[in-house]
């Protein structure tokens, strides 16, 4: 068995070239190689094209990297989650590329292994679709992405063996595992290396074929970020509220479901053990329970895809960022509830952005809307200023082509019957007359 060098994190980024694609494992700040991101912002290194799910946090991880100008090029699927990353793609200072998440991990996953890139129907009708190569492959509109490969991988992993076999502690394999096959040079850093033998077969993530060099480094509170902790208070209102509960409603024993961020949130949070639901976070976690009632954050507990600790339910199961899109997509999802912006008559969806500001931050929106079996979306039924958001046609940037299968409003319940946006229930203190005066998409009514 050979043995993987083992060394400083100033020789590690010492690797890294002017003009390098470094890939960055990690989702949020967990799983994150945050002290060799910090090694690199202490050196001359410039000009690097940046991949990762997001930028880090402002100042910490590759947000470290932005903040000096060593970042020339970012590609990514969340930007948004760090402000300065958002300010430097809109005042020019960073060219940039935003791929839907599930896109990202498998082109990474592509990229490790030799192929050189895939169709998928995530993204088709979209903007983030527009320039690239579409195809219709069994009877569906399809994107190419072409595979990403990178110079230096950065990872991070909890055990290493002297072999440099590594194994990753609960939601920290997120798009560590794919981005150790797909670079050049692969350089982990880990909470501890313990002889061969001692880590089991079984529990080995990452063989050692693809590890290239070992770096010791502690993790600490601070390296967390916005994950370090829990937060007890929140506040939510009764609108919100009856909302969720109403999409409780359409979740039934067995279902494997996925839950998006903003209202949707609160139906976690009201699905008990009686219910028998499964929860999925696209960040790599299936029997996602409550949020921790100790207080205590991502050093001690899994985090979801709002970065936010969670426990879990007996049975639960870890893995990485492709093969939780691979669920996704390969229609294992039984539901999707998630947020709106709009939705129109044809049941196109659209959630991600709004015109005139930079488009940084997809997520897995788009997996997620074309990929479930089934779509619920939460939202108010207007803007504030009285706009309405279910209309004959979605003016904002779209999400999903024809993917909505129903509409929980704080006025209605629509559902797409035969192709039809079908108004099915008022919700309380709603009347009829207030959703004919703040719908403008056409609908029949059969209401309950």
């Amino acid at each position: 068995m050979k043995t993987v060098p083992q060394i400083s994190l100033q020789e590690a980024v010492a690797l890294v070239k002017d003009g390098d694609i470094l890939l960055q494992g990690g989702f949020g700040m967990t799983g994150n190689p945050v002290h060799l991101m910090h090694a690199l912002a202490e050196t001359q290194t410039k000009d690097l094209t940046f991949i990762g799910n997001n930028v880090g946090e402002p100042g910490i991880g590759g947000g470290r990297l932005l903040r000096n100008g060593q970042i020339s090029k970012m590609i990514g699927s969340f930007f948004t989650s760090n402000s300065e990353a958002v300010k430097a793609a809109q005042d020019g200072l960073v060219a940039y590329e935003l791929l839907p998440q599930g896109t990202l991990a498998e082109a990474l996953r592509a990229g490790g292994a030799g192929i050189g890139g895939f169709y998928t129907p995530t993204s088709a009708g979209t903007e983030l679709a527009q320039g690239r190569e579409t195809k219709i492959l069994n009877g569906t509109e399809q994107v190419f992405i072409p595979a990403l490969r990178g110079n230096v991988a950065f990872i991070r992993a909890w055990r290493a063996d002297t072999a440099g076999n590594l194994q990753y502690r609960m939601t920290e394999q997120n798009f560590n595992t794919a981005m150790a096959t797909a670079a050049d040079l692969v350089i982990v850093e880990v909470e501890e290396i313990v002889p061969v033998g001692e880590i089991p077969p079984e529990s080995i993530h990452t063989p050692a074929s693809f590890v290239d060099y070992l770096v010791l480094a502690k993790l600490t509170l601070e390296d967390l970020g916005s994950s370090a902790a829990v937060s007890s208070s929140k506040k939510v209102s009764e609108i919100r509220l009856h909302m969720a509960k109403r999409a409780l409603q359409e979740l039934k024993s067995g279902d494997v479901v996925n839950l998006g961020i903003g209202i949707p949130t609160l139906v976690a949070d009201l699905i008990t053990e009686e219910d028998g639901v499964i929860l999925h976070t696209e960040n790599g976690m299936l029997g996602v329970g409550p949020a921790p009632t100790d207080g205590g954050g991502a050093m001690d507990y899994p985090v979801n895809a709002g970065k936010v600790p969670v426990t879990a339910l007996k049975g639960a199961s870890y893995f990485d960022s492709s093969d939780s899109f691979a669920m996704i997509r390969g229609k294992h999802i039984d539901v999707a509830v998630m947020g709106g912006l709009q939705v129109d008559e044809s049941g196109n969806l659209a959630n991600w952005a709004v015109p005139g500001q930079p488009l940084l931050g997809v997520g897995g929106a788009m997996d997620l809307a074309s990929g479930a079996k089934r779509l619920i979306i939460t939202m108010t039924h207007t803007e504030k200023n009285g706009d309405p958001k279910i209309v004959p046609v979605c003016d904002l940037p779209l999400t999903a082509l024809k993917a909505v299968d129903m509409v929980i409003t704080d006025k209605a319940v629509f559902e797409f019957i035969d192709g039809q946006l079908t108004l099915i229930e008022l919700m309380p203190d709603a009347t009829l007359e207030e959703v004919v005066a703040t719908t403008t998409a056409k609908f029949v009514q059969r209401l309950k």
